[in-house]
């Protein structure tokens, strides 16, 4: 079983900065992707960034250039640092988390529960 556990969300002013962490906790034995989804309110989740193992990168194009991520392999965890931000990235972010269980018992895709950003105009 392995839990993805998610922080930083909350309110910020349009132009602000927010950083999103993502832990994940278990039995792991690799992480091949790593990365941050969105749900706002009447639509559907939707990629926002992710980072393979190597350190390949994945975008939506409305986040490239304002949104950056970052892992750490040996601590499992990931970072989504989110610059001028737009009121149109208010949403619920999701960390996810791809790999492989360690003893042999098999591969894992699993969600965090969600935190809530929110961005004023």
């Amino acid at each position: 079983q392995v839990q993805l556990v998610e922080s930083g969300g909350g309110l910020v002013q349009a132009g602000g900065s927010l950083s999103l962490s993502c832990a994940a906790l278990g039995n792991i034995f690799t992480i091949n992707i790593m990365g941050w989804y969105r749900q706002a309110p009447g639509k559907q989740r939707e990629l926002v960034a992710t980072m393979t193992d190597y350190g390949i990168t994945e975008y939506a194009d409305t986040v490239k250039g304002r949104f950056t991520i970052s892992r750490d392999n040996r601590k499992n965890t990931a970072t989504l640092q989110m610059n001028s931000l737009k009121p149109e990235d208010t949403a619920v972010y999701f960390c996810k988390g791809v790999g492989t269980t360690g003893w042999g018992l098999g591969d894992f895709d699993s969600w965090g529960q969600g935190t809530q950003v929110t961005v004023a105009s």
